[in-house]
């Protein structure tokens, strides 16, 4: 395990100009270029990391795999909003400092290096790709990651990096898809690495999600089911009226198993937390335990009383369901002014973006004119595609209503 050389187009100094333009635009500067969120930490979490501030866990080294309470937290969330229980299908997990350091240091913590080749979305989050270059491994592109015909038989494959919901796109792919994508790597031999941390945030009731990935508020016609459906005792951390995207550990896409899987989810998103760097990897133990050795070894554990804070969030439905609703009704304004300036918006199927195809074909130009508007959204480039410009919606309601009314000025 080494650091290679990196090179990518991810590079936020590039947009600094255009910031600089922005801010001496009427009413100056609002950036839509990062998914940073806004709003409130819960209270239940802020309480929690209160009352765990002096904790033995606080003053003492921390649990690399995580305290029982927030381990037995993890299991209950995952069993009552993902449909997957991680006893039945052997897995495990281990909490990660935020996800964007376990993916940057997936391929190396799983021994990738020279003349392996990692599979990743044609247009994806930059990371797997550094993450892929800092192994010294080589990285494969594929235009649709769930046409497994276009990557399979590439020589060298041995993981294949799955967004869903999609950064920066919004697409969701549905459990027949992961399914696809599982068997195929079973195949070769390869492991499915699957980013779910926008999981929860989907807004497409058209999807093809699969039973074992719906909960459904007052319905527990599911219990008990014998054919990968909800287990029986749903906790009291369920989302009830949401209908998260498919979960690539799900009984029916991993087939029971959690052989050759790995899933990261996060809290940054869902519960207002990218400063406190709550995530996970889980899956295969035989993939997360070595990793668990690993980051004891080179102090990648997340603080005490930030474990206390996590438990805390993932059995917090309520602010979870209201966040829900402020990203819902942001992202459909922000459709609305995008369509009234003339883009091509359309509500994603998940995460938080809104992802158009620039107006002049160029999203640097189409970057220079929102500027003078004094609004800065994500060059396309970043993610693989200078035809397209994202648009966050983690910015304040004031700030997203003042955007829809520059587009339509």
């Amino acid at each position: 395990m080494g650091f290679y050389r990196f090179d990518s187009p991810y590079d936020w100094n590039r947009v600094a100009p255009y910031k600089e333009t922005a801010k001496n635009a009427p009413g100056g500067m609002i950036d839509l270029s990062v998914g940073s969120p806004v709003d409130p930490v819960p209270a239940s979490v802020q309480q929690a990391l209160a009352d765990s501030s002096d904790a033995p866990n606080a003053h003492g080294y921390p649990t690399v795999a995580g305290t029982e309470t927030l381990r037995k937290a993890v299991r209950e969330w995952f069993k009552a909003n993902r449909g997957v229980d991680f006893g039945a299908i052997g897995a495990d997990f281990v909490p990660t400092v935020g996800s964007k350091e376990a993916v940057a240091l997936m391929a190396s913590l799983l021994h990738f290096g020279l003349g392996d080749v990692i599979v990743q979305p044609e247009v994806s989050y930059p990371t797997y790709d550094i993450g892929t270059q800092l192994a010294g491994a080589k990285t494969y592109k594929a235009a649709d990651i769930a046409d497994v015909d276009s990557w399979r038989s590439v020589p060298g494959v041995k993981a294949i990096w799955v967004n869903s919901p999609c950064n920066p796109t919004g697409e969701v792919l549905s459990a027949s898809q992961l399914h696809g994508i599982v068997a195929a790597a079973r195949e070769i031999g390869a492991v499915v690495l699957s980013d779910e941390c926008y999981g929860l945030l989907t807004w497409d009731d058209g999807n093809d999600l699969s039973d074992s990935a719906k909960v459904e508020a007052g319905n527990d016609q599911s219990a008990g089911r014998s054919d990968g459906g909800l287990p029986e005792n749903i906790g009291k951390n369920a989302v009830d009226d949401l209908e998260p995207a498919p979960c690539m550990l799900q009984p029916d896409v991993c087939d029971g198993s959690a052989k050759g899987i790995l899933v990261l989810y996060s809290l940054s998103k869902q519960s207002n937390m990218a400063g406190y760097r709550t995530a996970l990897i889980g899956g295969d133990p035989d993939l997360v335990r070595p990793m668990t050795v690993y980051r004891k070894q080179i102090g990648e554990i997340i603080p005490g009383p930030i474990q206390a804070a996590m438990a805390a969030a993932l059995h917090d439905s309520g602010s979870v369901r209201a966040q829900h609703a402020r990203y819902a009704e942001r992202l459909q304004q922000l459709v609305e002014g995008l369509r009234a300036y003339g883009y091509d918006a359309h509500m994603p199927q998940g995460a938080l973006y809104v992802w158009v195809r620039a107006k002049s074909g160029n999203c640097w130009q189409d970057m220079a004119d929102l500027a003078r508007l004094g609004i800065i959204a994500s060059p396309g480039e970043f993610y693989g595609a200078s035809t397209h410009l994202r648009f966050s919606a983690t910015a304040p309601d004031a700030s997203i209503a003042d955007v829809v009314s520059r587009l339509r000025r």
